[in-house]
């Protein structure tokens, strides 16, 4: 089906949420079917319905017309073809459970399942057929103000994929697919922990140097954790693995760089009410990489950080006291 045939419902009403719904609505034709934004609280999607603006969560992006704000989730998926899941990782089981097995499920939320497993697989196993995954350096501050951006689709439902990619190609973001699930969704997983990593680091004013050594193993690390998990090696250097993780290890709009900078400094690492995903997976990561025997020591500094169990600064000397290693083995 082409872009604009069903309605889409973009399923969750947070920053993310509310780009995807504003893009998607500047791509649709005159006459095209609704894009619907989907909040579960029945007073924030009127307060939006009304003010056309998410003040909350992305302030100073308007909603097109043509978005509607509802709050009945049977009357958002009506007829459509796919939805777009925009809630964090931890209320993603809850929404799935209420949704048709027949919709088509795009999972946009970078993080795992409660039992620290792909998002994919869960949906899976609860009965979904049509299954995709959104990632790549896309912050949601920027899409929402139609500033140029690319993204990618993965999915092994090929026509799936297609569909998502129609429905939310713009002049100003460019929607690429992939068959490579694992790798996509994974890769966005794992540079929310990386990111942490790069903010403890400018946290402790260790600089440039430090900094870019961190993203740069922590790109290899990620590299060794996907192809473990069956991934192909060539996505960690695609949008949804390098693109992603120098984003979100570099911007100022990054929670989880920010979260990483506070906890350093001793300060809290809230982030206006929005969740920052890498604080959670780092330590599901860190507790699959014990049990299956993997080396992963960036993700096991910050999961130990963040868990209280280490300071900071004994974060960083656990990296810069490992053995001695060639960067390439002969």
């Amino acid at each position: 089906m082409g872009a604009g045939v069903t309605p889409l419902p973009v399923l969750g009403a947070g920053g993310w949420g509310t780009a995807l719904a504003v893009n998607a609505a500047r791509g649709r034709v005159p006459g095209a079917a609704p894009v619907r934004l989907w909040a579960r609280r029945p007073d924030f999607a009127a307060q939006l319905a009304a003010a056309r603006v998410n003040a909350d969560y992305l302030p100073g992006v308007t909603l097109p017309d043509t978005v509607e704000v509802m709050a009945d989730l049977g009357a958002a998926v009506a007829g459509a073809d796919f939805a777009l899941v925009v809630v964090p990782s931890v209320g993603v089981p809850e929404l799935l459970m209420e949704l048709p097995r027949a919709l088509g499920v795009v999972l946009c939320a970078k993080g795992l399942a409660p039992d620290g497993g792909p998002l994919t697989a869960l949906a899976r196993e609860m009965g979904f057929t049509r299954v995709a995954v959104l990632s790549g350096p896309n912050h949601a501050e920027e899409i929402g103000r139609g500033l140029p951006a690319a993204t990618v689709v993965a999915s092994h439902d090929t026509a799936l994929a297609a569909a998502v990619q129609r429905a939310l190609m713009t002049p100003a973001l460019r929607v690429y697919t992939s068959t490579d699930e694992t790798g996509v969704e994974l890769g966005g997983v794992l540079k929310n922990v990386m990111a942490l990593a790069a903010g403890l680091s400018d946290g402790l004013g260790l600089g440039d140097n430090a900094k870019a050594a961190l993203i740069t193993r922590g790109l290899r690390e990620m590299g060794r954790y996907l192809v473990a998990l069956g991934a192909h090696e060539d996505t960690v250097y695609g949008l949804s693995g390098l693109g992603d993780l120098v984003a979100t290890a570099t911007s100022r709009h990054s929670r989880n760089r920010a979260a990483g900078e506070a906890i350093a400094r001793g300060e809290p690492t809230a982030q206006g009410g929005k969740v920052v995903e890498g604080l959670r997976t780092a330590g599901l990561l860190d507790a699959w990489a014990q049990a299956h025997g993997h080396d992963l020591p960036i993700v096991r500094a910050v999961a130990r950080v963040a868990a209280g169990e280490w300071t900071p600064q004994t974060g960083i000397e656990s990296l810069m006291g490992r053995d001695a290693k060639a960067e390439r083995p002969a």
